[in-house]
């Protein structure tokens, strides 16, 4: 191939950009993003040649080597993994073909403080070296090709980039940054390998870099032409607990996730058995961009026998957990795995089961010991979890006893338990209410009976909650019971005396209820007097098995068609606003307006919306001025 001029893709200009202006404040991560995209080409040489051995060709090792020319003001990252065809080189670094990219440059310009995380997120690390370089060449052979197949792509990370073929008798990859000025602090043996060692130590292929030895002749440390490995180069979930440092977990934990925060909690087990695996596995500090992308791939990373298979292997986790971030590495899997066959093994159903037990186990702990930290976590995940009541039925009690909510006693942090633990002698459910916000639950009518009893009543506000709730039905023995469905029916909470008072002023009422239920016949299912309200002249609830108001919202908020059904009205007979509906005489159109003003106040105070707001606004009028 002749040189070649060609222009980047429009997305990878602003990037380019953006990275080259804006990460100024990290500009060591360069050398952690370069270390890791050449562990990764030869963790794919490693995996193609299951297939193939003959991709070995004649350097079965594979390793990194880094090294610097402080007259030429270069720093070389080179690996002897997969390596880049012509075809590759312009496809990877030139252009960007996943759908994160817009996300990425719009996160990067929206964010005050410059994130160094996102670089890693979007896998756009290689780009990270135009933070410390005006102009960046990369020279490589893919594994398996002919000698005079090799290709050097080169670019000053402007509009434009080179790409031709050379010759180039070994396989795999150099990436040679030449240095911007004033960036001189890189050239320097010190510098890289203390970059390495906090980054990269992990990595379980040898970083090498160029042996140094003081010249006595000189006074001073000079390089050698002998290699020595920088990391420890033994994966960190291999080694023993004990030989692990917290600093340690907590590095490795940002390297694996680019998060710039140390995580929550973290796990680190060997489980021996019928099936043999070590988990590694984090809860993170705070929650992803994309937590609400249920398609998105979970962060688990496979390993079998030490040998990385593939990222975000989905089916070692449940969807509910996709926040988990971390590494499992199998005994018993095939080294060609593929994501068809884990769906289908018995062995990662047993890996997928006893990971999902240890971070239960984990957040249990974290709950029990550590109550604020589980605040955090709670307010940052809570709502995702709580998709595993209905996903995952075998860890439902547990999930349950995870879940805290708002109620009436308390804005946050109730545990069911907590509720149970407080339920008033003769109490037999567990009362609810769900709401848009917490200011419409903790206003609704339907808890004014509760206040006045002194009932506690959780608060339910995420849009979850309602489908959580059609898997959820009791919890140490107690039902769930919404106080928006059905009659309010507190059994021994009720004494005998308001039972028949109740009973007797519905018999009286009786009448006035006849005349509402036809004024509002194309409205309500029903009208009744009620004993849940103190304070409200009338709420709106629906037929126990209906579905509820708010969930009927949440349905057409979402472009789907809820199913038609109408509510029951529920009139509190000693409030004045429905004592003057029961003085007015019979034929007087001032009762219908008033009857259907009642209705058209319940259902905004239950956070519903007026089909008809102007002919609600003319009843108030003529009312105002009669």
């Amino acid at each position: 191939m002749e040189k070649q001029t060609l222009s980047f893709q429009a997305e990878v200009k602003q990037i380019l950009h953006l990275v080259t202006h804006s990460l100024y404040s990290n500009k060591e991560i360069f050398l952690r993003e370069l270390v890791s995209n050449a562990s990764d080409a030869c963790d794919k040489l490693r995996f193609e040649a299951l297939d193939n051995s003959a991709l070995f060709e004649d350097a079965p090792n594979l390793e990194v080597r880094v090294w610097y020319d402080e007259q030429a003001r270069t720093i070389t990252v080179r690996d002897n993994g997969i390596g880049l065809s012509a075809e590759e080189a312009v496809q990877h670094l030139g252009t960007i073909a996943k759908s994160g990219t817009r996300e990425f440059v719009a996160r990067l310009e929206g964010e005050q403080k410059k994130d160094a995380k996102l670089i890693g997120q979007f896998g756009v690390g290689f780009y990270s070296g135009f933070i410390v370089a005006d102009r960046i060449t990369v020279e490589s052979r893919r594994a398996g090709a002919r000698p005079d197949e090799g290709v050097r792509w080169s670019s000053e990370g402007t509009g434009d980039f080179e790409v031709e073929t050379i010759e180039r008798p070994a396989r795999g990859t150099d990436v040679i940054l030449h240095l911007r000025d004033g960036e001189e602090e890189f050239l320097s043996a010190w510098k890289l390998k203390s970059i390495i060692s906090k980054y990269s130590d992990h990595i379980s292929l040898p970083i090498l870099m160029p042996k140094q030895a003081w010249d006595e002749e000189k006074k001073e440390q000079v390089t050698t032409d002998e290699w020595e490995p920088v990391n420890k180069a033994a994966a960190l979930w291999t080694r023993s607990k004990s030989d692990i440092t917290d600093a340690q977990y907590q590095e490795f934990y940002k390297q694996l996730s680019y998060d710039s925060e140390p995580p929550l909690a973290y796990t680190h087990n060997r489980v021996e058995g019928r099936t043999e695996y070590t988990q590694l596995l984090y809860v993170p500090a705070k929650a992803p961009f994309d937590l609400w992308n249920r398609d998105k791939r979970g962060g688990v990373k496979l390993y079998v026998k030490r040998v990385f298979i593939m990222d975000d292997a989905e089916a070692l986790m449940p969807v509910y957990l996709r926040f988990v971030k971390g590494v499992i590495d199998s005994a018993d899997l095939p080294l060609n795995v593929s994501r068809e066959l884990l769906q289908e093994s018995r062995d990662v159903k047993a890996i997928r089961d006893g990971c999902t037990k240890r971070v239960l186990s984990m957040l249990e702990d974290v709950a029990e010991n550590q109550k604020d930290k589980y605040a955090e976590f709670w307010a940052q995940f809570g709502a995702v979890l709580k998709e595993g009541i209905g996903e995952d039925h075998a860890n439902q009690e547990r999930l349950a006893r995870l879940l805290r909510f708002a109620s009436t006693q308390a804005d946050a942090g109730v545990s069911l338990a907590d509720y149970v633990g407080r339920m008033k002698e003769g109490q037999e459910a567990i009362y609810y209410i769900t709401a848009d916000t917490l200011a419409a639950a903790k206003g609704s009518p339907q808890l004014e009976v509760f206040r006045k009893k002194g009932i506690e009543v959780l608060l339910l506000t995420d849009r979850v909650d309602e489908w959580m709730l059609s898997h959820l039905y009791e919890f140490d023995g107690k039902p769930l019971q919404s106080v928006a469905k059905g009659g309010v029916d507190l059994g021994k909470l009720q004494d005998e005396a308001e039972k028949k008072q109740a009973e007797e002023t519905a018999a009286a009422f009786k009448p006035v209820l006849e005349r509402l239920k036809t004024a509002l016949k194309d409205r309500a299912k029903d009208v009744r007097a009620t004993t849940r309200l103190v304070d409200s002249p009338a709420c709106i609830v629906v037929d126990e098995h209906d579905m509820s108001s708010h969930l009927a919202r949440l349905l057409k908020q979402a472009g789907q068609d809820a199913p038609k059904g109408q509510p029951i009205l529920e009139v509190n007979p000693a409030h004045a606003l429905v004592k003057r509906l029961e003085a007015t005489a019979e034929g007087d159109e001032r009762f219908d307006d008033l009857a259907q003003i009642l209705f058209d106040q319940a259902l905004l105070a239950e956070g519903g919306q007026l089909e008809d707001p102007a002919t609600y606004v003319q009843r108030i009028n003529r009312l105002l001025t009669a």
